[in-house]
């Protein structure tokens, strides 16, 4: 029996270690399918001694519906920040510190140090605090409460799979830090949840804050630690010491963590952190600025509220509730009729806001908005906003019904899995003009001066009814049109001509297959060498090409079985248009094999040539900055991933050092 404790000891402070190398330092050093197996060992050994360790890894789980939340009085207490939304703030918060400190060395011998703050991120989550004891084990986890008293969800806590359950340290501490919900565990749970959650803070705040601690572990929470609250060891010197402390017993720390001494330093790192907000996987909502030397910070003190030597710069907020007004059914390229929500205007981060998404039917259903209620919106990457559900229900609302004709061309809806589709692809006007626009557009076939102006003429007035008819349009015909001159119309005849000598990808492009973008088109292009055996391919051939997965093999089959588009690209042949096929013979070079990100603008490179150049060279062109980028190309004015690559410890090139790599 005791070599079998002993042996289960030793299988648990394994496991630890491999979770922590797996979730925490994303650097695994055995399978899924061996921890597995040792997991299960474990079980077994807990089942036959009656025994659970209180830092095994088994008590993540969280199988336990809990009776109600007992209360936690903090060792230390946890104090809100203050907060900042202007530089002037600031400045003036950083003027208080430097008159307090100079006051102090006035008329003291031993002297404060220069100010020196460092600035983290302000994470959108809710508040933990981590009670360890002098044998390291985690004994409590608690809610932030008034930040005297809080409330007990360890067992809710221990879910979070990067939290220590046990730490190499022999003294009580407590440890504060932000459990948060990732944008990929929302989109997880969200895809299979009846009540969808309607933001990431609600979403992690709720999971902490629920009784069914197992429904607590299907939200698959993160955690970042940032502070240590209460500390019965070693004192800490400064801040940096105590990040690096925390860091070092195991516990998640975010990689951003900055020192800066002056208000411009300050101002730089706040642009910084803001350009790169909707890059991260989790939210945030600011920046933390401290002092680092903590006897400053003592000196200083706190007001009934706050530190005086901390505070926080708050971001514009990104969500915001609204009155849905009316719901507006348009058309797509591939005849998808989707709905949009008209909203009574609101300002969402100095925007003003009037339209969203409603992804579908289902969607629409499953969070239960209706025409009339009160919405809660959610705008990220400047792009149009999401409802992500009902704030507060209106007395009077009207269930949104989908149409049963199409809103533009009167033809019959057919229902597709969730979504609804206008079958009248000839001659509904939003299908063929997005289409024809698709087709010409620059990474397709090249035919300069084509914008969706110009597709709506040609089909209001020259019965541009499929795409092989562009092939059939002639130049006094353009004359008759509005805004069209002989210079004008010569250009756009001699574009469409140009554009018949293609090469093969753009071809593939230029035909909308669903879910084929560009560089699936080039992918294609190089397995099957022309559009015949393309078009003829097998699934077990389409799923043998790089980055092509089942569902893209089934869109590429069945786009090709449709007896119209097989129609229209013999036409499209017919009327002259020759897709090539050349060969790309990639020398040796060390761009190969590559992942690249480009950003800014480079003087010798258009956005596509360079895009066209990379993956010449064999180099795989990514449009986001990841721990798994190899490069970096910048040029002028470079957006959020040159920083992003900084932070990341990415290799920066500029244009000259990409040239010399590929002579």
């Amino acid at each position: 029996m005791k070599d079998i404790r002993q042996k289960m000891e030793v299988l648990v402070k394994e496991l630890n270690k491999y979770a922590h190398e797996y979730y925490t330092l994303d650097t695994p050093s055995i399978s899924d399918k061996e921890y597995d197996k040792k997991y299960d060992e474990l079980v077994n050994m807990e089942k036959e001694l009656g025994i659970i360790l209180p830092y095994s890894p088994t008590q993540r789980v969280g199988d336990v519906v809990l009776s109600q939340f007992n209360k936690y009085t903090h060792k230390g207490k946890l104090w809100s920040l203050g907060k900042a939304q202007s530089m002037q703030e600031i400045i003036e918060w950083h003027n208080r510190n430097l008159k307090a400190i100079e006051d102090y060395n006035a008329n003291n011998e031993e002297k404060l140090p220069e100010v020196k703050y460092i600035l983290t991120k302000k994470f959108d989550g809710l508040t933990i605090n981590c009670t360890y004891n002098k044998e390291g084990i985690l004994i409590k986890s608690a809610t932030r409460g008034t930040g005297e008293i809080g409330e007990d969800i360890t067992s809710q806590a221990k879910t979070i799979k990067t939290l220590p359950l046990i730490i190499d340290n022999q003294a009580l501490i407590e440890v504060h830090g932000e459990a948060i919900m990732t944008k990929e565990a929302f989109e997880e749970y969200n895809k299979v949840s009846e009540t969808p959650l309607k933001n990431l803070r609600n979403g992690a705040a709720g999971a902490l804050r629920n009784l069914n601690v197992k429904e607590t572990a299907r939200r698959n929470l993160s955690a970042f630690f940032y502070d240590v609250g209460y500390n019965e060891g070693k004192d800490f010197s400064t801040y940096t010491e105590m990040l690096k402390f925390i860091k070092d017993k195991g516990f998640p720390v975010d990689d951003y963590i900055r020192t800066c001494s002056t208000i411009y330093q300050i101002e730089k790192e706040i642009e910084y952190v803001a350009s790169i907000r909707q890059d991260l996987n989790y939210e945030i909502d600011g920046v933390v600025i401290a002092i680092d030397d903590i006897k400053t910070r003592d000196i200083l003190g706190y007001t009934v509220k706050f530190p005086k030597w901390a505070i926080a710069y708050k971001f514009e907020a990104e969500e915001a509730t609204t009155k849905l007004i009316d719901v507006e059914w348009n058309v797509g390229r591939s005849g998808r009729v989707s709905p949009t929500a008209i909203l009574e205007p609101v300002e969402i981060g100095g925007v003003t806001v009037k339209r969203a998404t409603l992804n579908n039917m289902d969607d629409i259903n499953r969070k239960g908005v209706k025409i009339g209620s009160r919405v809660f919106l959610r705008r990220s990457n400047d792009v149009i906003p999401e409802i992500m559900g009902v704030a507060e229900e209106a007395e009077e609302t009207i269930e949104i019904q989908q149409p049963n004709v199409c809103p533009y061309c009167g033809s019959e809806i057919v229902q597709q899995g969730v979504h609804y589709f206008c079958e009248n692809t000839l001659s509904c006007k939003p299908q063929l003009v997005k289409s024809i626009v698709h087709f010409a557009s620059r990474e397709a076939m090249n035919i300069a001066g084509f914008s969706e102006k110009t597709a709506e003429q040609l089909f209001e007035q020259l019965h541009i009814k499929s795409i092989s008819d562009l092939y059939r349009i002639n130049k006094e015909e353009l004359l008759k049109l509005d805004r069209f001159g002989e210079k004008k119309a010569q250009n756009l005849i001699d574009a469409i001509e140009k554009s018949k000598n293609c090469d093969l990808p753009s071809f593939v492009y230029s035909l909308g297959i669903p879910n084929v973008g560009k560089k699936t088109s080039i992918d294609l292009a190089k397995k099957f060498k022309n559009l015949f055996n393309i078009r003829k391919a097998e699934f077990e051939e389409l799923i043998s090409v790089e980055d092509i997965g089942d569902i893209v093999a089934y869109s590429i089959i069945e786009f090709f079985k449709d007896e119209k588009i097989n129609k229209s690209i013999d036409e499209i042949l017919e009327l002259g248009v020759q897709p090539y096929y050349e060969e790309t013979v990639i020398q040796e070079n060390l761009l190969n094999g590559k992942t690249v990100v480009v950003t800014g603008s480079l003087e010798s490179f258009s956005r596509s040539e360079i895009k066209d150049k990379l993956q010449q060279l064999g180099a795989k062109v990514s449009s986001s900055v990841s721990k798994k980028t190899d490069y970096v190309l910048v040029g002028k004015d470079p957006g959020s991933k040159y920083n992003k690559a900084l932070e990341l410890g990415v290799k920066i090139i500029n244009e000259d050092e990409f040239k010399d790599m590929v002579k």
